[in-house]
């Protein structure tokens, strides 16, 4: 396969595409995403077939548990990829919508208004999810979108491509809207990296190694989605209960995904009491802590373990002075991804949020909760860590730029 030529092919094709979605209505593109849930459900049986090919790929190239679990759809999981796609169809459209209405002493009236990036460029691994996700969200706002998933889920993706497409065409838009890379070769990734002509933006989603390398060789700006190295503070003033429950479900609900907590900080005054508990609790349920001093686990804490995303059945914990220490311990081996305070003293918790840096900061809630679709958002492209434009769940909203339209009668400059 000639990839060099695939890519620029792709490309043109999604520029045009993005040409035509500037000026599409929000009701054909609702049609198109609810033709898109209508046909994923009808054809579901297909894509559940698709999925066990990847599973057997996956297992034959010995993934983890937590990848395969990253990796595996059944009808529920579908149906909720479907609930997905009409939740977002559902959303207000966010093309031209007035941020800002202002008028100048000259006469000038000036609106801020949001406009589509154009073409999006989304590459990412396992998760088959991600096709419809990414897909119905750039669309939504107004974006074309080009696709490259990961050779794991390469059966799945397309099954879910094709319900995509089918979507678009009932609502007689573009094919080129949205486009999945047909083919496993990594020479895809590097081409998209460098195609400044046709893609106005990169979003990465996957682990470390795929981040650092879209980062380090992309020459198309970036929302980078870094790992999930989550931490939760256990302050003296939290609330047993709470904190038991919460911490529990925030690391063994899902290990595989990034909102899983990774880290445990214990306020030293209730390490031997609640910390000793929690920690019991985890092993409990299968989970080996790898303790600091000062705590029970099932295996003593070296210097690699902080700052670790395990994504498994595995958890660092650590003692600490303070809510102070912990926004140490944080701001030295966190991703600025979530991070978590549970506490009642709304004065320490004050101290937390305003103290770190982080794109999600959470109070008493369990750190699963980190996901555009719990947020209201229908589902995300991805959890931006970086500063500019889109940070936290990148959503159809975070998908758009904005523009001013400036109105005047007759007005000159002197």
């Amino acid at each position: 396969m000639d990839v060099p030529s695939l890519m620029a092919e792709i490309g043109r094709a999604a520029r045009v595409a993005s040409n035509e979605l500037m000026t599409v209505s929000a009701d054909r593109k609702q049609a198109a995403l609810e033709g898109a849930a209508d046909a994923l459900w009808s054809q579901r049986d297909e894509v559940l077939a698709a999925n066990e090919r990847d599973m057997a790929f996956g297992r034959d190239r010995d993934l983890s548990d937590a990848m395969l679990d990253r990796l595996r759809l059944d009808e529920p999981r579908t149906a909720a990829i479907r609930d997905s796609l009409r939740a977002i169809a559902a959303q207000p459209d966010p093309v031209g919508a007035v941020l800002a209405d202002w008028e100048r002493p000259n006469g000038l009236r000036i609106r801020r208004v949001r406009t589509p990036l154009g073409v999006v460029g989304v590459i990412y691994e396992s998760r088959p999810n991600v096709t419809a996700d990414a897909g119905a969200l750039c669309l939504k706002a107004g974006n074309a979108v080009i696709l490259r998933g990961g050779s794991e889920s390469f059966h799945s993706s397309r099954a879910i491509h094709a319900s995509m497409v089918e979507g678009l065409r009932g609502a007689s838009l573009p094919d080129a809207a949205i486009q999945l890379v047909p083919t496993r070769d990594r020479a895809a990734v590097s081409e998209m990296l460098g195609m400044v002509e046709h893609i106005d933006v990169i979003v990465p989603r996957g682990g470390k190694s795929l981040v650092g390398l879209v980062q380090r060789e992309a020459r198309v700006p970036v929302f980078a989605h870094l790992e999930g190295i989550v931490h939760i503070y256990i302050d003296r003033s939290a609330d047993p209960d709470i904190a038991r429950k919460v911490v529990l479900n925030a690391k063994t609900r899902r290990t595989g995904i990034c909102g899983a907590v990774e880290c445990l900080l214990i306020h030293s005054d209730v390490a031997d009491t609640l910390g000793a508990r929690i920690v019991e609790d985890l092993i409990a349920e299968g989970v080996e802590v790898r303790a600091g001093a000062g705590l029970p686990g099932s295996l003593p804490a070296t210097e690699a373990d902080w700052g670790t995303e395990f994504l498994d059945l595995r958890i660092a914990a650590r003692v600490v002075d303070d809510v102070d220490d912990a926004i140490a311990h944080i701001r030295r081996y966190g991703s600025r991804h979530t991070d978590c305070i549970l506490a009642e003293d709304a004065t320490t918790v004050g101290r937390f949020f305003a103290g770190l840096d982080s794109a999600i900061l959470m109070h008493n809630a369990s750190t699963q909760f980190a996901d555009g679709g719990e947020f209201g958002m229908g589902a995300e492209i991805g959890i931006a860590t970086g500063k500019m434009h889109a940070r936290g769940p990148v959503g159809a909203e975070q998908l758009c730029s904005f523009k001013y339209l400036v109105t005047g009668n007759g007005a000159v400059r002197s």
